[in-house]
Parts: structure tokens; C-alpha cells; sequence
């Protein structure tokens, strides 16, 4: 996987060009889904986080502008915690999972669905950008969403591999 070249220096370009298309027509926030699935593609493909260290939009765009005006702090503990990531992750797809439930009872199903897509990237690209003047720039990418459900992913291919292999030493074994 190391391999694999980094798209992090220009890819802050697409997160300016989706908010600024949403802005334009909200109907462009149902391009946000390609930023909520393509780490999920990348983690059931076997390739872990990478989406985090080589595409992101996101991180990109937290790392490009916020270090000349971050005021650079480590990140306290407890924004590290398993707990506080999990409790994000299930903030974040209730959230959504509420706003798609309210746009699929508007009568223009796609413009709702669109804005709930678009505010969930905005409200998580502003809270990026709030910790990373607070903390490092990329605070957020070690407490972000995404990049927890993809480890979780990895985490349980790792473990159904291991599962796998143990089950074939028994079996020879025997």
C-alpha cells in the first residue's frame, strides 16, 4: 500500500469545489456521498485507512490552510479514546440517518437528501477546522467518523483472517 501516491496537496480542491457547487445547487451535496463511501470502498477492498492518509479532502484541506494559524497544541487524551470515537460514529450516522428519514418526507426527495448530505460534511469540515486552530491541524482526523469505521473494518477482516488461519491449524492439527 505505500506505494500508493498521496493526492493529499490538491485534493482540498474537491471539498472547496463540493461546497461551492452545493452552494450553487444543493442538488451537489449528493456528491458528499462519494466522500462518505469511497473510505468505506477502499477498508471492504483490504486496503485499511488509506483513504485517510492519501485522498481526504478533508484532512487535506485541515492541513493545508489551518498551520500557520493553529495554535499547535497536542490533542488531549480523551478526544484519543475508543469510547469518544465510537459515541462520534454513532452521533454522526444518527444525525444522518435522522436527516435522511426527514428528507424522504419532503416532497422534493433529492434536494433534501442533498442538503442533509451537504450539512453533515459542513458541520464536520467546521468542527475540523475548530479543533485544528485549537489543537493540530489535522486534530480532527484522529477522532473523524470515517476514519474510525474504517479501522473497525480493518480490525474485523484482520480478526476474520485470524479466525480463518487458527481454524486451519486446528484442522491440520487434527
Amino acid at each position: 500500500m505505500s506505494n500508493v501516491k498521496s493526492h493529499q496537496s490538491w485534493s482540498w480542491i474537491l471539498m472547496v469545489l463540493f461546497i461551492t457547487l452545493s452552494i450553487v445547487d444543493i442538488r451537489f451535496g449528493l456528491l458528499g456521498f462519494i466522500c462518505i463511501g469511497t473510505p468505506i470502498y477502499h477498508a471492504l477492498k483490504g486496503r485499511g485507512k488509506i483513504h485517510c492518509s492519501k485522498y481526504c479532502p478533508r484532512g487535506s484541506i485541515l492541513g493545508k490552510f489551518l498551520h500557520s494559524i493553529s495554535l499547535d497544541h497536542n490533542a488531549p487524551k480523551f478526544l484519543k479514546s475508543r469510547h469518544l470515537k465510537n459515541g462520534l460514529l454513532f452521533l454522526m450516522m444518527t444525525m444522518f440517518s435522522i436527516s435522511l428519514y426527514h428528507a424522504f418526507q419532503q416532497p422534493n426527495i433529492i434536494k433534501a437528501v442533498a442538503f442533509g448530505v451537504f450539512r453533515l460534511m459542513t458541520a464536520s469540515l467546521a468542527l475540523g477546522a475548530i479543533m485544528g486552530i485549537i489543537y493540530k491541524p489535522r486534530t480532527w482526523c484522529q477522532v473523524c467518523p470515517m476514519g474510525h469505521a474504517t479501522g473497525l473494518i480493518k480490525e474485523a477482516q484482520d480478526k476474520r483472517k485470524n479466525d480463518h488461519k487458527e481454524s486451519l491449524n486446528h484442522q491440520r492439527a487434527a
